[in-house]
This record gives structure tokens, sequence and C-alpha cells, in this order.
């Protein structure tokens, strides 16, 4: 089928949602295939899969997927009625295999985030939801981004971010992120931790309609056990955070033990858990709900959400990955851009 500028009407709700395919040699065209065969949502959003066309009907034909039968221009996006494609050219079928890291895919998902982006500043997408991309394409193309958060924090210009990963099961928030071990101690002040805090108690407001439960995790084996392990950062960073939050107004305990902060009695009676570095809450969150948990970055100007998985080279257009990550992360930016 041509462009569907004859299905389009310039009427603004639901909100059309950018979902940008990610890196192309990985699972990121088969979920994005499966979501432009579920549709629009239900009437609650409309998906436009900012990436390739020609990636995605190779990929349809490879796993045996309904290729893609909706197109639009960008002069389209804002008044599209139905679940398209805005094709964004450029990259050879030829010049990369699926499973395989590559430069010239890793330049292709970046492309493909900056045009969301740049659509969502301008207001002709109400949000950016985002398939995963490859930290080793990404440098091998010369993007020093480690990652999602960081190229959206600087396209944006924003002031101050945050990762944070939700599902029904765990919502966690993290004051640091993609740096090794031994630089998060030396990154950790109270002024970022009460940052986080209020970045998170911001959206959790927003999801759960009412001021939200909060804990925060020490950074040391027993929250430092006062003092016997780590140099003390419990007392002097992060207990003056929880402190300050605490008279802003903030429903908030800790610092507590990173090995019991997320035991089911915690989890039962807390809506988001502050985390110091990427591991303290990837690792059980992922235990817990692998397959639903989406990732969104607090503080931009625009609504930005994301799968919590790699591009999983490993299956990569075999018609394995699940999708469900990226159905939660679309619905979440639709509900957030409201």
């Amino acid at each position: 089928m041509g462009y569907v500028g004859d299905v389009c009407h310039m009427i603004k709700s639901p909100p059309r949602i950018a979902v940008t395919m990610g890196d192309p040699a990985g699972v990121g065209p088969e979920i994005c295939l499966d979501l432009l065969a579920k549709g629009v949502g239900a009437g609650d959003y409309i998906p436009i899969v900012f990436g390739d066309r020609a990636v995605l009907e190779k990929c349809a034909e490879a796993t045996g997927k309904p290729a893609p039968a909706c197109f639009v221009t960008e002069d389209e996006i804002a008044g599209c009625e139905t679940a398209a494609v805005f094709d964004l050219p450029g990259l050879p079928l030829g010049h990369f295999v699926p499973g395989v890291v590559n430069a010239a895919t890793g330049q292709a998902g970046y492309d493909y985030i900056i045009k969301a982006i740049d659509l969502a500043l301008a207001g002709v997408v109400d949000g950016v939801a985002t398939a995963p991309i490859n930290k080793e394409a990404l440098r091998a193309a010369g993007i020093q981004h480690p990652g999602h958060t960081e190229i959206f924090a600087e396209r944006t210009r924003a002031t101050r971010s945050c990762m944070m990963l939700t599902s029904d099961i765990l919502t966690c928030s993290f004051v640091t992120v993609h740096v090794g071990y031994h630089e998060v101690p030396g990154l950790l002040t109270s002024d970022r931790i009460v940052e986080v805090i209020e970045l998170t108690r911001d959206a959790m407001k927003r999801i759960r309609g009412r001021e939200p439960k909060l804990i925060v995790c020490g950074l040391n084996p027993h929250a430092g056990e006062h003092g016997l392990f780590g140099n003390r950062e419990e007392e002097r960073i992060i207990l003056p955070a929880i402190e300050r939050a605490r008279a802003a107004g903030a429903d908030i305990e800790g610092p507590l033990p990173p090995d019991t902060a997320f035991l089911e009695r915690r989890r039962k009676e807390t809506d988001a858990v502050i985390c110091m570095y990427h591991d303290q809450g990837h690792i059980p969150l992922k235990a817990l709900a692998f397959d639903r948990a989406i990732n969104t970055t607090l503080g931009l100007p625009i609504v930005r959400t994301s799968v919590d998985h790699g591009t999983a080279l490993d299956i990569a257009w075999q018609g394995k990955a699940n999708p469900g990550s990226l159905f939660e992360a679309v619905a979440l930016a639709a509900k957030l851009s409201r």
C-alpha cells in the first residue's frame, strides 16, 4: 500500500507515539512489526514506527510476521489515525547481518532516535518510545553516548534527568547509571540524590494519582552498618538528601540495606525505590518483571519510554522476541503524554 494521507485526519487525540525501531540487527524490527500488527492500542494511542521500511519488510519475510501496510510522510504524522511507518531509509540491506554488531546499524538506530526527539520537541508527536539499541554498535559508529538516556538528555538540553524502570511489581530510579562501579562513590552527592527523589516523586504522582511512598537504598552492604563498610556515604551523603526530601513533603524512608529493600513486604508497601547504581535496581527488577518492565527518562521536556531489554542479537530476526515490554512502553508514553 502507498501513503495514507486519505485515512489520516488532523485530529490530535488519541496521542501519536513515535516508536523508534532500534538497532536494525537486533530484535527491534520484529517487535515493531508486532506493534504495528496490534494496531492503535484500542483507541488509547496511535504508534508511528520511525525506521527503515525495507528493513521492516525484510524482517517480516524472515520471521513470517505481517509486513507493514501503512506509511506516512512527516507532514502526515500529526494527523494520522492508524498505526503506520515513517520511512527513514539509508541502510542498504546488504550492509548488515541480523545478530551481528555493525557500525552502520548503530548509526541507523541513532538517526531514528534523533528524528523522533526533534519531532517530539516540535510537537508533531506526543511522546517517544524506543526499541533497543546496541552500545557496541553506537561506539563503532563513533557515537560516544552509552545509551538512550544520555542521548535524550543532551538532545533535549535537559538540565536534570534520571532513568526510572517501572513495572507492576517494582519501580526503581537511579542516581548513577552507565558508569563503572569504581566511579559511583565519587558521583554521589546529596544534591543529585535529592534531584532523583524529586523527579521520581513527581512521576509517581502522575502515574499513581497520589503521594507515593518512596524508599532509598544505601550504597554499601547493610547500608554501611554505621560506618563499618564504605566511607560513611550513608551518613555523609544519602541521609542528608533523604532529610531534605522529607522536609519538602516526601513520604520517604532510608537509607535501607540493598539486600532487604526489595523483599515482597517492602515491594507491596512501596511505590518506588531510589537506587545508587545501575545493577542495584536492574537485577531485582529484571528478575521479577523482565518482559513487563519499562524504562523511562524523567526530567525531559518530552515524554520518553523504552523497553527494558537489549537488542538480543542471539535471537534477532527469528520471531522469538517477546513484544510485551514494547507494548507497555508505548501505553505508558501515551498515558504520560496526557
